[in-house]
């Protein structure tokens, strides 16, 4: 039973466009009806990695709108609504029905519509006299955005600022733990299975889990749950692992450079909803989407950098190849002249030719789109000096220091205030103890660059707050030396340059064999103590040892509370490739964050704390 996340989201929306009726396997309706789609911001999010303007035409859709701008009466025509349960769009739903805008209304909700929401929907169209204009009411489930196939985010913002906030009550943490619990709902719900959940004890993880677990509970008591195709008890050695994480679990694989492709496409420029706006190579700026449907995309985003420019050279040149060969085949440029007395042959020669002209086409816009993408990449990576900044975190949070002259050659060269500040809460982090003096004079150094020192402040703090959790490090660390000296054979400084696909920091690889490890389900010191949940299990039963509960896994839900990235993304998809037999794991977080705006919510986070100084200079990107 795979979990096909994007799919099986894809086929949801697919059916609420057919007006929630049954599909071909073609994926078209039986009945070919036009109407009108009406989405608000965040369900526009949820619909635009997935669902094309190509593909909204060939449902049927012939306009589509936000829900708060102005729209014009349109006859004869239903509309679907496809909207977050608010107040706010309640409200705008009642005033479209009242002014009998479309024939008639097929409302859905991304999540589960509370109830009073619901009544004011109806009072509110039975006092217009429009309550026959509603046609249908769903929950969809859906209130989670799908990136890639094994790829989501609930798009919730700050959720790191607000679950870490000192001056953040009980009852704001609880509002922030039931809509990430909500979120993960929803994406269960899509997928129709019930997972065994892990996590370590303590803090944000532990709680979604609980609560998770909880809501799973009292829906499989209704009748008409959502699970019913994927229950029974023959599917329960079949079910996927939910591994829970928060943020403080792993902070540097937020904060730090990466040079693979994905990561530095998302880092540097910005990659949105798979959307990237980058400089053309003529000026003016060009749109790219990089998806699923990128063939190039999807083969070479985990290579680093320069792999990435010697692949697109290499598909250029193949592409040039194989426009000769179709020249010389039809007599073109230069190649052999038609002979008139083999005509069957030239014609089919030509067919082939005319064939192979779209295909040879498409290559050509993904050579163009990637070549103009690495020479964008390529110019910040010169002026910032994106790969010594790489190298050399990576080389710290290995070796857990920093020669001080290199330390502060950084922070006085290249790079943006960004790039510096980053760059030095990493030395933080990789740090076994810190050296007062040798702090000092990195604080110095970013002051000189004028650099808002408040995010690093924070970590400090909260590195002398938790010196449990340095001495865990150290504990991790030495565990990682072993490691690579059992896979290699030699020291650990000999093969660092050598696996920095795979290191890309040491607490980066932690979690990665955690997960690995979880699925595993053998006794591990390290997950021996991570709280386990059969939300399926009686409820006295939730610590039980039974066999289908411990594993082995082949699929894991691994879920980042407070931010993820592109760097974990793909350190899981590739523990996922070299396991035997090869496993599935589906990555989701609150949000996707870059170093940038994660190191923004720190700051964020240093100011409600009191720390740095008051007019400190703003970080600039």
């Amino acid at each position: 039973m795979a979990l096909h996340l994007r799919q099986k989201q894809t086929e949801c929306i697919v059916r609420m466009l057919n007006l929630n009726q049954p599909v071909n396997p073609s994926g078209t309706a039986n009945e070919e009806v036009y109407k009108i789609l009406i989405y608000d911001k965040f369900c526009q999010n949820i619909l635009s990695p997935l669902i094309h303007v190509k593909d909204l035409r060939k449902h049927g859709v012939t306009l589509y709108f936000l829900i708060d701008k102005d729209r014009k009466l349109v006859h004869d025509v239903p509309a679907v609504y496809f909207v977050q349960a608010s107040q706010v769009n309640i409200q705008r739903i009642v005033a479209d029905a009242s002014r009998s805008l479309y024939d008639s209304f097929h409302l859905n909700f991304s999540s589960s519509i509370p109830r009073p929401l619901l009544e004011d929907l109806a009072s509110g169209t039975l006092n217009s006299n429009s309550l026959d204009r509603i046609s249908k009411v769903h929950d969809q489930y859906l209130e989670f955005v799908t990136l890639e196939d094994d790829l989501f985010s609930l798009a919730q913002k700050s959720c790191h600022v607000q679950l870490n906030d000192p001056s953040a009550g009980d009852r704001e943490i609880e509002e922030i733990i039931e809509r990430i619990v909500s979120g993960l709902f929803c994406v269960l719900a899509t997928l129709v299975v019930v997972p065994i959940i892990r996590c370590p004890r303590g803090g944000p993880a532990e709680m979604v889990a609980v609560a998770l677990d909880q809501r799973l509970r009292d829906h499989l008591l209704s009748k008409n749950n959502l699970f019913t195709e994927g229950g029974g008890f023959a599917s329960s050695f079949q079910r996927p692992i939910l591994c829970l994480f928060d943020r403080n679990f792993e902070l540097s694989v937020a904060i730090q450079h990466d040079f693979r492709y994905r990561p530095l496409v998302h880092d540097v420029l910005g990659l949105r909803l798979n959307r990237l706006n980058v400089q053309g190579e003529k000026g003016g700026m060009k749109s790219f989407e990089l998806d699923s449907s990128d063939p190039f995309w999807v083969t070479n985003g985990s290579l680093e950098f320069p792999e990435v420019a010697v692949e697109i050279e290499n598909q250029l040149n193949k592409y040039k190849k194989d426009v000769d060969e179709v020249n010389k085949r039809t007599g073109g440029s230069g190649g052999a002249e038609f002979d008139g007395a083999d005509l069957i042959g030239n014609t089919k020669h030509l067919m082939n030719a005319v064939n192979s002209l779209p295909e040879l086409t498409e290559r050509k816009q993904v050579i163009d789109k990637h070549t103009n993408i690495a020479t964008v990449l390529l110019g910040e990576i010169k002026e910032r000096s994106l790969d010594s900044y790489t190298k050399k975190e990576n080389d710290m949070m290995v070796r857990g220091g920093i020669d001080r002259a290199e330390l502060l050659g950084v922070l006085k060269g290249k790079g943006t205030k960004m790039d510096k500040l980053r760059f030095a809460i990493i030395y933080l982090i990789s740090s076994e103890t810190i050296n007062q003096l040798e702090v000092e004079s990195v604080e110095a150094a970013l002051k000189e660059s004028e650099v808002d020192t408040t995010a690093f402040q924070y970590v400090k703090k909260i590195k002398s707050l938790n010196v449990s959790l340095a001495s865990a490090n150290s504990a991790s660390r030495s565990n990682i030396v072993d490691w690579a000296e059992k896979l290699y054979g030699q020291s650990i400084s000999a093969v660092t340059a050598g696996v920095k696909n795979l290191l890309s920091s040491d607490r980066q690889l932690v979690m990665a064999r955690t997960v690995e490890a979880l699925m595993e389900g053998k006794p591990n010191p390290e997950i021996d103590s991570y709280l386990l949940l059969d939300p399926r299990a009686p409820k006295s039963g939730a610590g039980t040892s039974s066999s289908h509960l411990k594993g082995p896994f082949k699929e894991a839900i691994v879920f980042m509370i407070g931010g993820g990235n592109y760097v974990e993304y793909g350190s899981l998809q590739e523990l996922a490739k070299h396991q035997q037999p090869v496993k599935h794991v589906i990555y989701g977080t609150t949000e996707i964050l870059t170093g940038v705006e994660f190191v923004e919510q720190l700051t964020v986070l240093g100011q409600k704390m009191g720390l740095g100084s008051v007019d400190a200079p703003s970080v600039s990107h």
